[in-house]
């Protein structure tokens, strides 16, 4: 989703093997829930048994795009994905995720959102042949609008701030010249 030049990321994820790609031009700026709500219409036409989705966007870092097309759609999600298993016998998907205390695993009924960790895989990289391959591949494209959907910012946003300059750092000559400082200056010791 975005504005045309996005076409030339939907040919290195074709290059890198994926087989046709959907393009929906938005010339706005995008927020999560609109996204989701695009998502949610595209899902309709496609309709997926999965749909994975990047833990967090690159532009505002914001992580919630999954977690809001999983209530739109009603279907069970599992966030922050390290590891999936797919059981299409079954029709469930578990999943190994990061939590602060270890990992967690989910099994989750299919259709499902899963998003994903770093580690969850190594891309591949797209080769010469492959991204001439990528040219002739289909693009599907749609608007918003087509999709009968509003693209519209319920965010403002209010300020932004620097964090305060932090003082320099200071070069020490030994240990006991450390704890002093921990002691005396800091006092967290």
């Amino acid at each position: 989703m975005g504005p045309s030049n996005c076409v030339d990321t939907l040919r290195t994820g074709l290059a890198m093997g994926a087989d046709r790609g959907i393009h929906v031009e938005a010339a706005r700026d995008l927020v999560p829930l609109s996204v989701a709500k695009v998502l949610k219409k595209l899902v309709e036409v496609e309709n997926p048994g999965l749909l994975i989705l990047g833990k967090q966007a690159i532009d505002d870092d914001c992580n919630q795009t999954g977690q809001m097309i999983a209530a739109l759609l009603g279907w069970p999600q599992g966030t922050f994905a390290s590891k999936v298993v797919l059981d299409k016998e079954k029709q469930v998907a578990t999943v190994d995720r990061e939590v602060d205390g270890g990992l967690e695993t989910l099994c989750l009924d299919l259709p499902a959102v899963i998003t994903t960790d770093l580690r969850l895989n190594q891309p591949r990289y797209a080769t010469l042949p492959n991204i001439m391959k990528a040219k002739s591949k289909p693009i599907k494209r749609y608007t918003p609008e087509e999709l009968n959907v509003e693209i519209k910012s319920d965010l403002e946003v209010v300020q932004v701030t620097e964090p305060p300059k932090r003082k320099a750092g200071v070069i020490l000559s030994s240990v006991d010249e450390l704890i002093d400082k921990l002691k005396n200056e800091a006092h967290v010791i």
